[in-house]
């Protein structure tokens, strides 16, 4: 491909989930690297804009808020506050760093959600999915686990099995297990609103493993694997009481699925940056659907999927929007000779090293 120069860069860095604390892994794989190349574009005197916030929604908020009994509203203003906090006293240096339960953020997701819906770019579909009984709830495809069908990892997740890479539903798991009851989930009927990705299987395969071949061979890899395979279609709404209501007739208990409402975060929280100062940073319009503007996502391994397919097919089916020129994703950090996992606690955090290493930070730019 052909190098283009830019007049301005947005930078968009991965999401935090608000059921926990930042630690080291994704500062070395995210959220450092995101801001030296951030802080490089502005000592060029680049116009830039540096992209962050928090992902609250989904149903680990809602099993961490039943467990301590409290609202999920509550978990996420908590772990907000104490990721906000750990960023600024760690040095990096977002623009605007915000959340995804802004007032913002839910009308703006809606309203993309239901542009798609009435261009006829969604489909209906009434499947099975797997339900957990004792819990009285469909389950997420993060809250089944069982043995990847692939590679035979008794621990994949109903989405992803992290040790082959290979993406997922949770239907194809050998001897599912909710992770919310421990039961084993039976198949009940639902319905909900899918995007179908095989409709933009040979546009990603032009766009991606023709015109980018310079991308990391990780991520690019990854890529390939998924488009050398049939791409189905994938639903966008969940059956959940915490989200974002999915704004179409006959969707009562229904709600945003958190990966599509997520990513449109890194463009909701431009709005609200350019909403509250025009003067420097102009329309937000710019930023994301501008082809002067290069758009670059830091992430980790786990998320190329939905940054490198899911999400470029919601912007090119919403008909406006650029897509993303680099999508730098690191692997994982070990600690210790095992993989750095948020859910068994095996982490460095960034908010007690703060307090561990006063001092220790980053200077502002």
């Amino acid at each position: 491909m052909e190098n283009k120069t830019y007049k301005r860069t947005t930078v968009t860095s991965a999401l935090p989930y608000a059921n926990g604390g930042v630690h080291i892994g994704h500062l070395a794989g995210v959220y450092v690297p995101a801001d030296i190349y951030v802080r490089y574009l502005r000592l060029k005197k680049r116009e830039v804009l540096f992209i962050g916030g928090s992902d609250e929604h989904g149903v680990p908020i809602t099993v961490r808020a039943r467990k301590e009994g409290i609202t999920p509203q509550d978990v996420v203003d908590r772990y907000h506050k104490m990721i906000k906090d750990s960023f600024e006293e760690f040095g990096i240096s977002f623009d605007i760093y915000s959340r995804t339960t802004s007032e913002t953020h839910h009308k703006f997701a809606a309203e993309w959600f239901k542009k798609l819906y009435d261009e006829g770019k969604l489909t209906e579909e009434t499947t099975e999915q797997l339900y957990d009984e004792e819990a009285k709830q469909f389950l997420a495809d993060r809250y089944v686990t069982g043995e990847c069908p692939h590679c035979h990892n008794e621990g994949a997740y109903g989405d992803q099995c992290e040790k082959c890479g290979r993406d997922l539903s949770p239907t194809e798991l050998i001897n599912p297990k909710s992770t919310i009851s421990g039961s084993t989930p039976v198949l009940k009927k639902t319905k909900n609103w899918y995007l179908p990705l095989n409709e933009y299987q040979e546009w990603l395969k032009q766009w991606i493993l023709e015109e980018h071949k310079e991308w990391r061979p990780n991520v690019y890899g990854q890529c390939k694997s998924w488009l050398d395979m049939d791409l189905q279609p994938r639903a966008m709404t969940r059956d959940l009481d915490w989200g974002i209501p999915v704004p179409v007739k006959d969707a009562e208990g229904k709600v945003l699925y958190v990966w599509f409402d997520a990513p449109i975060g890194y463009v909701s929280n431009t709005v609200e940056l350019c909403q509250k100062e025009p003067e420097e940073w102009g329309n937000w319009e710019k930023w994301w659907q501008d082809e002067d503007t290069r758009l670059v996502h830091f992430i980790g391994k786990d998320n190329i999927v939905f940054h490198c397919i899911i999400f470029p097919v919601m912007m090119k089916a919403h008909g406006k929007y650029i897509m993303p020129d680099n999508v730098p994703a690191n692997e994982f950090l070990n600690l210790e000779n095992d993989k750095i996992s948020t859910s068994r606690n095996w982490a460095v955090w960034l908010h007690e090293y703060l307090v561990d290493m006063p001092g220790k930070t980053v200077p502002s730019s």
